[in-house]
């Protein structure tokens, strides 16, 4: 009996069985996957338009990377931080510290982003307090926004449902606005309203007392929390400059946007004068081959925490050995293959044929985003930009007509949709000319479909 025909067993499953009811739909079997098609066991092809979601920047089944995974898996597989350096971890920071440039010698590296989060924080408190700023400790963040699901980064991440679950269990930190530029309140020109936003930390850090705020934590290219948000670029300058006002430190979560798909390593790179203070990545740094997260920071933060008496935090798996020669191998692929390139030549066409998609349909109502970072939002009607009812499940629906065509998708309905409907299109760095065109007929016969669905 296969996988797709049996119920779920009475012990193990599947770890889908806590999100789904016992009697829903099964998901396809995963067979194989190569650059960026998958197969299900079934022998049906998928063009992954989601790179897994928004992991698999260098594609599947890279030769160069499994070889370099096997000769890591050869020598030692792990080898506790505590007893020992290792030279892939040596590497693995050096390549990346070189990348990101000045400010960011340091690399601390964590198993995924959600532990990023937690180190950047921890690291800023650990910082203040060494400073003799003992009195900060609030890290301000955007609502919404997405920072992971461990209680810490939770606890700064914008998201109202999140927050009525959890709430008993966490300190949930001050949240200012995103700057919206599609939907703003009284209809407000976008530029406007993100001087407003911007605006809006600055009075929140006053409200707060500008010696308890510690930090403030953003994501420069919004995940999927906003749908591939960007600001107008006075946004980034203020928020800077409001940060360095006020003895803030500016975290960028780069998670979904490091790593070159924006078409830089770091999206920080798009806004020169508003680097940050900290950034965290994740994701793209490993592209799925193994679970891989870090935290860079400079120099100087790190030694004040060491002089202090050292960094009070760490992970089992913290800098292994193997996930760190699988990391290197997976940048030193980025890099020897102009794959950041390839993101910004491919990400600007990208973004050309969306528009032109949404030019066409009757539901497309936006679409933002940079390099291969992209999402479209989807409306009911595009002049007074109304979403469909929640009780349509329109993504929802919209995701599994795209599994029954052979196009994989991302979406979430943020907050039950109060900010909006949006699908991410954030295909691997990979991508060809011929796969785009591929993608874009696929993505234009699903929504076609469901607005035929949904119109019927």
């Amino acid at each position: 009996m296969t996988a797709t025909e049996s119920p779920f067993s009475e012990r193990g499953g599947p770890i889908q069985v806590f999100y789904a009811p016992l009697d829903a739909p099964r998901r396809p079997m995963i067979s194989h996957a190569e650059g960026i098609y998958m197969w299900d066991t079934a022998g049906k092809r998928y063009l992954d338009a989601t790179s897994g979601p928004v992991v698999s920047n260098i594609g599947h089944g890279n030769k160069k990377v499994l070889a370099a995974m096997a000769e890591q898996a050869g020598k030692v597989c792990y080898a506790s931080r505590a007893l020992f350096e290792n030279e892939a971890n040596i590497a693995l920071a050096e390549r990346v510290a070189g990348l990101a440039g000045p400010g960011f010698e340091r690399v601390f590296v964590v198993s995924g982003g959600s532990e990023a989060t937690e180190a950047a924080i921890k690291l800023a408190r650990q910082y203040a307090v060494a400073k003799g700023e003992a009195g900060r400790w609030k890290v301000l963040a955007r609502n919404p926004g997405y920072h992971g699901a461990t209680l810490g980064a939770a606890a700064v991440t914008g998201d109202p449902e999140t927050d009525a679950v959890f709430e008993p269990v966490m300190r949930i930190m001050p949240r200012v606005p995103a700057p919206f530029g599609y939907r703003t309140p009284g209809n407000i020109d976008a530029d406007t309203h993100a001087r407003d936003c911007a605006q809006a930390l600055e009075t929140a850090i006053l409200e707060e007392g500008p010696d308890s705020v510690l930090a403030f934590i953003m994501e420069p290219v919004g995940g999927l929390a906003t749908g591939a948000l960007v600001a107008p670029d006075h946004y980034y300058t203020a928020v800077r400059e409001i940060c360095s006002r006020h003895g803030v430190l500016l975290i960028f979560d780069e998670v979904m946007s490091g790593a070159g798909r924006t078409g830089r390593f770091l999206a920080a790179e798009h806004w020169p004068d508003a680097r940050p203070d900290m950034v965290t990545l994740a994701k793209g740094v490993a592209a799925g081959y193994t679970p891989l997260g870090m935290v860079l920071a400079s120099r100087e933060m790190v030694q004040t925490v060491v002089d202090a008496g050292g960094f009070m935090h760490g992970h089992t798996y913290s800098a292994n050995p193997l996930s760190c020669a699988i990391g290197d191998a997976v940048l030193r692929e980025v890099m020897e293959n102009d794959l950041i390139g390839n993101a910004a030549r491919k990400g600007a066409l990208l973004g050309e044929r969306l528009q032109a998609l949404a030019a066409q349909s009757g539901i497309v109502g936006d679409v933002r985003g940079l390099g291969l970072l992209r999402a479209i939002e989807i409306v009911a009607d595009k002049t007074t930009k109304t979403p469909f009812p929640p009780s349509r499940k329109t993504i929802a629906r919209i995701v599994q007509i795209g599994l029954e065509k052979g196009l994989l998708l991302y979406s979430r309905s943020t907050a039950g949709g109060r900010y909006g409907e949006w699908l991410m299109i954030t295909p691997p760095l990979t991508l060809t000319e011929p796969q785009l065109d591929e993608m874009m007929a696929l993505l234009t016969e699903v929504l076609s479909a469901f607005e035929a669905e949904a119109r019927g």
